[in-house]
């Protein structure tokens, strides 16, 4: 997003168009506005809660799908799954997640964590997954309890 873009929807956010809370670091203020300002109705906010309820459904079902390709060592379904999730946490502004789901599709490509660099010990692979899947499923529970906060449930 060019800067003046970017500006330009901050400035949207200091002015109140939309009451956002404290999302700290893991959610990205101007992505996550975009997806409430396709709410009918501020008071129930109806369309963008069934995008994030959506997601929650979906990640806890690919966290479930990861766990499984770990236990059978299957880089190229980790891989898979790294990239579906960090597409749709991408969409909600889930930054760590997203940056998660990324270090998780490049290890499964046999890659670095920037996807770079090959990595051929495929052991190695599956314990930088293992350690990042840890840690994206805490991002993905501090995340999880924001939103659930922001739409009182």
């Amino acid at each position: 997003m060019p800067d003046s873009t970017r500006r330009e929807a901050e400035d949207r956010s200091e002015e109140g168009s939309v009451s956002l809370p404290d999302l700290g670091d893991s959610i990205d203020a101007v992505t996550f506005e975009q997806i409430l300002e396709m709410d009918d109705e501020e008071d129930d906010r109806e369309f963008s809660r069934s995008i994030v309820f959506g997601f929650f459904e979906q990640a806890e079902q690919t966290f479930k799908k990861m766990d499984d390709a770990l236990k059978e060592g299957d880089l190229a379904q980790l891989s898979s799954l790294g990239h579906f999730l960090k597409g749709s946490s991408a969409t909600l502004g889930l930054t760590k997640v997203k940056d998660s789901c990324e270090k998780i599709q490049h290890y499964g490509q046999k890659k670095d964590e920037e996807g770079t660099v090959d990595e051929p010990d495929e052991a190695k692979c599956l314990e930088r997954i293992k350690e990042t899947l840890v840690a994206v499923k805490e991002e993905y529970a501090e995340v999880e309890k924001v939103l659930k906060k922001f739409y009182g449930s």
